[in-house]
């Protein structure tokens, strides 16, 4: 062999370096997939929580951003694969059979997962401790609304006057008419009184309605339905509205009569969120 003449590497290391590039789109896939799982899994908690009976509960945006970085590792892990897979192409080419290189991305990714199990179980820890936590309060205020007053309260997320405006839309896209909108805290003020914006919707079905009142003509005391948005000292607004389980209990209704009151509940969740 000519002294001048260039090693070429051979078939084995050419298959090598493709092995090692499809295992790279592999993890790239995978932190992609991850971290959409990740970003989504606030969500799915939420859900979970109302499905279990709970209110609805404000989570960080802890999961939809660590998510979203994954995701964008993901993509880097998968660009940066390409192009050191080119460079290694062109070495193999040019007969450099040993390219010696440190690990650095994979030792990289390996820290980068492991600090980001670490803070996922620091997340559910703390998820876990306040959905117990929220849990026991629901239980106890459960309890409160089956032997007090039976007033459920949820909170928004919007002010007053929007948390209104939502109600109010989704009222009238059910066909639910809204036969009264008192604004306590803007009479108060025409009086030279101040009051935190507080205002109360009454509204209702005849259809719904009328079969209540013709089992327990007492029900009327309670019909139509009334929903209750207030902001507190603090600022935050709340939604209040009578356990459709109480005004069964306080007027005997039948329970297959129950869903016609019932609905209270989704409108409230649904005007909070």
């Amino acid at each position: 062999m000519p002294a001048e003449a260039t090693p070429k590497a051979s078939l084995v290391d050419y298959l090598a370096a493709e092995r090692t590039l499809l295992a790279w789109i592999r993890t790239g896939l995978a932190l992609m997939g991850f971290g959409f799982v990740l970003a989504r899994f606030a969500l799915f908690l939420q859900q979970l929580h109302l499905i279990q009976g709970g209110l609805p509960q404000e989570h960080s945006g802890f999961s939809l951003w660590s998510g979203t970085a994954l995701i964008i590792v993901g993509v880097v892990v998968n660009m940066f694969a390409g192009w050191h897979h080119l460079r290694t192409m062109r070495a193999l080419d040019r007969g450099e059979t040993a390219y010696p290189r440190a690990s650095v991305q994979a030792v990289a990714i390996a820290f980068l997962l492991g600090l980001v199990g670490l803070a996922m179980a620091i997340y559910l820890v703390s998820v876990r401790d306040s959905t117990h936590s929220g849990s026991e309060h629901g239980k106890e205020t459960g309890m409160a609304v089956s032997k007090d007053n039976g007033i459920v309260q949820v909170t928004s997320s919007h002010s007053v006057d929007e948390t209104v405006e939502k109600l109010k839309g989704i009222l009238q896209a059910k066909g639910v008419a809204l036969f009264a909108l008192v604004d306590h805290s803007g009479e108060a003020e025409k009086v030279g009184m101040t009051m935190r914006p507080t205002k109360l919707l009454i509204f209702g079905s005849p259809k719904a309605g009328t079969p209540l009142m013709q089992a327990a003509p007492s029900v009327a005391i309670d019909l139509p339905l009334k929903i209750l948005v207030a902001e507190d000292e603090h600022g935050k607004v709340w939604i209040s509205y009578n356990s459709p389980e109480y005004l069964q209990e306080r007027h005997d209704l039948p329970k297959e009569l129950l869903q016609n009151i019932a609905v209270v509940k989704t409108l409230a969740v649904k005007a909070g969120e």
